[in-house]
């Protein structure tokens, strides 16, 4: 029995390139990504823990004439000026690896703790000057004065 050529196919002039170089493209596509998320996710954690940070120094803004004694409670009365420059001492001390954070806001709502707000701008590990991909990111934390 002879083998026919035209039954095995030979005159199919198809490749596989074109669909090596689509996968290919996607899969850098996915890759990249999942970097720029897994970035933006660090830098968020990143810029919440400065303003955990800063509303802790922010809530222990106080000294011991500012402490009442209400019959058998102590208590504290927190300033916004003393959290707003306590906060932004700490940030001037602690944010040397992010680039451009602002503190929004930074007050005492009840008197007994401190509320923060800060912004940054989160820039994607892979950009260009024809695509620059940036975030705002913004976080707010509130840490509580505890006196006893």
């Amino acid at each position: 029995m002879s083998t026919d050529s035209t039954l095995l196919g030979d005159d199919e002039d198809g490749s596989t390139l074109l669909l090596t170089i689509f996968f290919s493209f996607l899969a850098l596509v996915i890759v990249l990504v999942v970097v720029a998320s897994s970035s933006l996710y660090l830098e968020r954690k990143r810029l919440f823990t400065l303003a955990d940070g800063a509303a802790l120094a922010g809530a222990e803004a106080w000294s011991l004439d500012d402490v009442s004694i209400d019959g058998d409670s102590l208590g504290v009365e927190l300033d916004d000026d003393a959290v707003r420059a306590a906060a932004a001492a700490y940030l001037g001390e602690a944010a040397g690896r992010l680039d451009r954070v602002e503190l929004v806001r930074a007050v005492s709502r009840d008197g007994r703790s401190a509320t923060v707000t800060l912004r940054a701008e989160w820039h994607a590990p892979i950009h260009t000057e024809v695509l620059p991909l940036s975030v705002p990111i913004e976080v707010t934390t509130t840490a509580r004065s505890v006196f006893h």
